[in-house]
């Protein structure tokens, strides 16, 4: 079972803003056409990034998927194509265990760099990024049993307990 979900008001006040008319109204991802590949994620608030900026998003959201898939967040073709905008990290991959984790419910966030000349706008609810679900591979002689001990950047931490 797959779905995306928006993380508690609780944590929406530490990473976003303690206003509960914002957190009761903002977008949940969705395909745009039964076609599309990837789920668009939708601006909680404006964003505006000037030339040579780099901003941190967060998404408000947390998502739930099978073991053997991940998530790849990617930017929007138009905002790349036209404004010359781009994830820092190029693609973000969500790991299944990343839900609910320890340190953050999951939450996703999003870097954006404006590489253009121009400062972008990105108004309230308008798409600036997409999710896509992708099943994947593991060789046979796989055997990671490690588990995640927390939020971005937990799978670096195997060696702590």
């Amino acid at each position: 079972m797959r779905y995306f979900e928006k993380i508690s008001f609780e944590q929406f006040k530490k990473d976003v803003k303690d206003d509960v008319g914002l957190y009761n109204n903002y977008l949940l991802p969705k395909r745009a056409t039964k076609n599309s590949v990837g789920y668009d994620f939708f601006a909680i608030n404006d964003i505006i990034i000037k030339p040579n900026e780099i901003i941190k998003i967060p998404t408000g959201y947390k998502a739930n998927f099978n073991s053997d898939e991940g998530l790849f967040l990617i930017m929007r073709s138009g905002l790349g194509f036209k404004y010359n905008l781009r994830l820092t990290n190029q693609v973000g991959v969500i790991e299944s265990d990343y839900y609910n984790n320890e340190t953050n419910e999951g939450h996703m966030w999003v870097s954006i760099q404006n590489e253009g000349a121009k400062e972008v706008v990105i108004s309230k609810d308008k798409a600036y990024c997409q999710g896509i679900f992708i099943k994947y591979l593991i060789t046979d002689d796989d055997n990671a049993t490690d588990i995640r001990r927390g939020g971005l950047g937990s799978t670096d931490r195997r060696d702590e307990k």
